[in-house]
């Protein structure tokens, strides 16, 4: 897997995001001279041979400003009212600009769960690479008018990145209001540093993360480095950059001031990618030093090892495990049902049986059903192990 930057044509198959502010403007709606400008260079990348999806913001934004409705924060139905006059406005918007050089478009809608689930995951996926084998430029964006604050991914960055690692993509691009990631907010530290390349995500580029800088987002720099860890595990490449230019995939190909995010060197299967790229795992489990290093060398997570089980789950769900640190090292299924998982923690495999008056399985999360997700210093500084993902 490459480690250095290469031009947007070279890759197979991106996946392009695109902020609210960046279509629509507060007073006077859909900044359609930008879109046009938008789907030309998508229509250039295609030209060469390049599969483009789009991940686009704006269907509340465009919403509101159709129904004019005050500044500021909406109220639940009244950002779902948004959502349904916007969708329609948004992809009348899309399927006209990109019309002008022959191209069709698709709007695909995805709630939380249906990249959650896996076989509406499995579904959603083949309904994304069909409209690909049919020619058309899928338009995605969450289903805004169902979805509810419980049960939402509530940015497009992250849901980009999940959309990215579904269809197998090469290369996520994040357009924003912001050029780049820096080692603070640089509109709060005049000497941030802007980081051109990121060979890893590791806890100190977390730690850069900012908020969201703008009332039409909902993102913000966290929301970006969520979706780079999801991307980049999968073997998925990363750029941020700002989308304010005209053209702006043209301006990134030219050299402007773009990060780039290293895609990982052994990426994980496409089922380990679904576990990996969670959003809501429905417990924890802490588990001591020993545990935690079998795990790095393969091996499957036994009851002997947990410390603690937290959460309410069910045998099947995504759960996080946490180190001896108390940092997310992995995610996988559970084995076991929370109530179970409480009654087994720290005891031998060989006393299962005894304690749940059945004989379970030996592992509380099979190697086959778990990935990693995070390393250590001494990985983080070169001195790598093994690890069977």
């Amino acid at each position: 897997m490459t480690k250095t930057r290469k031009p947007l044509q070279k890759y197979r198959r991106v996946v392009i995001k695109i902020g609210s502010a960046l279509l629509v403007d507060r007073a006077t709606g859909l900044k359609k001279a930008w879109l046009d400008a938008m789907c030309a260079d998508i229509a250039a990348l295609r030209a060469k041979g390049v599969d483009v999806l789009v991940v686009s913001s704006g269907a509340i934004a465009l919403g509101r400003t159709v129904l004019k409705l005050p500044a500021g924060a909406l109220k639940l139905e009244e950002s779902q009212a948004a959502a349904a006059v916007g969708q329609i406005a948004l992809a009348r918007a899309w399927s006209e600009s990109l019309s002008t050089d022959a191209i069709v478009a698709g709007q695909v809608l995805l709630t939380l769960g249906d990249t959650e689930e896996r076989r509406r995951y499995l579904n959603a996926r083949a309904t994304i690479n069909q409209l690909l084998k049919l020619g058309a430029v899928p338009i995605i964006n969450e289903n805004d008018t169902v979805a509810t604050t419980e049960i939402r991914y509530g940015d497009n960055d992250r849901l980009a990145a999940r959309v990215a690692t579904m269809v197998g993509a090469d290369l996520l691009v994040l357009l924003s209001d912001i050029d780049g990631l820096y080692t603070a907010p640089p509109h709060l530290d005049p000497d941030a540093r802007f980081l051109d390349t990121i060979a890893e995500i590791t806890p100190e580029i977390e730690a850069m993360a900012g908020g969201a800088a703008s009332e039409l987002s909902r993102g913000g720099m966290r929301t970006k480095i969520d979706a780079g860890k999801i991307a980049t595990t999968a073997g998925c490449a990363m750029i941020i950059a700002s989308g304010k230019p005209d053209h702006p995939l043209a301006a990134i190909e030219e050299g402007a001031r773009s990060s780039w995010f290293a895609p990982s060197g052994a990426p994980v299967t496409a089922r380990k990618t679904w576990i990996a790229g969670q959003l809501l795992p429905a417990g924890t489990l802490s588990i001591d030093v020993g545990a935690e290093e079998a795990l790095r060398s393969g091996k499957s997570l036994l009851p002997a090892g947990v410390r603690e089980v937290k959460g309410t789950f069910s045998r099947g769900d995504t759960i996080a495990i946490l180190g001896a640190s108390g940092r997310e090292i992995a995610r996988g299924l559970a084995g076991y049902d929370a109530d179970e998982a409480r009654q087994i923690a720290g005891k031998k495999s060989a006393e299962i049986a005894t304690i749940l008056g059945y004989a379970g399985r030996a592992a509380m999360v099979h190697r086959d059903d778990l990935v990693m997700t995070g390393k250590r210093a001494d990985e983080r500084d070169g001195r790598r192990d093994e690890v069977h993902a």
